[in-house]
């Protein structure tokens, strides 16, 4: 217990009062209003905090600050890879621009342990190497790194561009590279900006730290996969949402947990696969699957009270067992953590337009998660597809939905809604044959209260096209 004084004694006392709202699950944007100062200022007090206390992620911070000492949870370290991000090499003469990639660099390693849920060196650590980058590789093996992310940036009146990598760090190999362009406007949101897009390219569900991850995985005996490993699997298979890959999913989830109980995100995807379960008509009792589904996310809620995407999940569940206050009270929450956060935009639009809310407010959220994630999954254009039917723009949502899961009964659903609504009688016929052989136990009226649709205006657009077709 001393150790854990003396190392909080290290903090300042506006540190100290930082980490202690960061660490209850207050928002950037909370804690500068409760505190007083700019969100950008509450990012680079946090990360002089993480290199005090010698922590790496949210959940460490929690803990330690809590009390439960710096030490990692168990299974930690055979959990989930560590990420190394050198600072960014700013590749222009002019001091504002130096200025600049110090900022970005800051807010791209805190933003990434907030958001990836995985072991984030602090920045302090990595600018105080001072690293070049023949010896990068080197670095990251001798930090214990898994993944290294570096950058380079060039900029000029006009314009700005910023690249960025994620290697091997055993290997020094390129896993990964993307080019992001962005004309020069005020310095502090095109920070934001590039911060929100980076991190949303590498971090979200099927971005490049966990395409990469799973690609490693499927080359692994699979009597030596970890916690983190069955994870990712366990991510791919749900996201077919076909009826044996979510059974998959939630077995991969289940074994997951039991290696290592702590890992949030394996409670919060079980969560969401239960609730597939229930919405697609996979389940015998959809009520006993909305139950697991809800236990799964407040179990993720217990760890991690600051992941946006498990508020989204809980008050799905919520809605699902009648309590639509309280999956309104989870949704702000969701948005209030995660609005720079594509997957959870992506969810949070597809609950308000069926769930709790007006449709039209769907809109500009699913937008703007297009907007951030450039690699947006199948599962993003089947969200946009139900949200667009919801404010009756049917072909959109047709164009939307094609690009969407194929083996998904409720994308399939939503095809016929929207073919029927456009007078397309002979194209809703088709999916309604696969409907009827692949999914006998799915109904439009099953799906409607497994979701849950509680949204007025999303009931009456979806029992209003049903009545076009012969669709059960």
């Amino acid at each position: 217990m001393n150790r854990i004084v003396t190392t909080l004694e290290a903090l300042s006392e506006r540190e100290r009062a930082v980490a202690e709202k960061f660490a209850a699950g207050m928002t950037y944007r909370e804690i500068g209003e409760a505190l007083f100062i700019a969100p950008s200022t509450v990012r680079t007090h946090l990360a002089a905090i993480y290199e005090k206390l010698g922590v790496r992620n949210k959940v460490a911070l929690a803990r330690h600050i809590n009390g439960g000492g710096a030490g990692p949870a168990p299974g930690l370290p055979d959990s989930s890879p560590v990420l190394a991000l050198f600072p960014i090499e700013c590749l222009s003469a002019d001091e504002r621009w130096r200025r600049f990639t110090n900022g970005l660099s800051s807010d791209i390693t805190v933003d990434l342990a907030r958001y990836a849920g995985i072991p984030v060196i602090a920045f302090h650590t990595m600018k105080s190497l001072g690293s070049k980058r023949r010896d990068f590789a080197a670095d990251g093996n001798a930090l214990g790194a898994a993944y290294i992310v570096s950058g380079q940036l060039r900029a000029d009146e006009t314009r700005i561009r910023l690249t960025v990598e994620l290697a091997d760090a055993a290997s020094g190999l390129s896993l990964w590279s993307e080019r992001f362009d962005r004309p020069v406007e005020n310095l502090f949101a095109l920070q934001d900006s590039l911060t929100e897009t980076v991190v949303n390219a590498l971090a979200g569900c099927f971005g490049a730290i966990a395409t990469v991850g799973r690609n490693a995985i499927r080359r692994k005996p699979p009597a030596s996969l970890r916690a983190y490993d069955l994870y990712l699997l366990g991510v791919e298979q749900h996201n077919t949402f076909s009826r044996d890959g979510n059974a998959e999913a939630i077995r991969l989830f289940t074994r997951a947990l039991e290696l290592d109980p702590t890992l949030a995100k394996a409670w919060t995807e079980l969560g969401y696969a239960y609730s597939i379960q229930s919405c697609n008509g996979f389940a015998g009792d959809p009520r006993a699957a909305a139950g697991k589904w809800r236990m799964a996310a407040e179990n993720a809620l217990q760890l991690d009270p600051m992941d946006s995407t498990v508020h989204v999940c809980l008050g799905d569940a919520l809605g699902c067992l009648g309590d639509l206050e309280g999956a309104e009270r989870c949704y702000r929450r969701a948005f209030d953590h995660g609005s720079n956060q594509a997957d959870t935009l992506a969810l949070l639009a597809g609950s308000r337009a069926l769930v709790a809310g007006d449709p039209a407010e769907a809109i500009p959220l699913m937008e703007r998660a297009m907007r951030l994630n450039p690699l947006a999954p199948p599962w993003y254009f089947g969200m946009q597809g139900r949200v667009l039917f919801a404010n009756g723009r049917h072909r959109e949502a047709i164009a939307a939905l094609r690009r969407s899961t194929p083996d998904s009964p409720n994308v399939l659903m939503f095809l016929v809604l929207a073919h029927a609504a456009a007078g397309e009688g002979a194209e809703a016929a088709g999916y309604i044959a696969r409907l009827d052989a692949e999914f006998p136990d799915f109904s439009v009226e099953r799906f409607i209260s497994g979701y849950p649709v509680t949204n007025p205006d999303a009931i009456r657009a979806i029992r209003e096209a049903a009545t076009l077709v012969p669709i059960r």
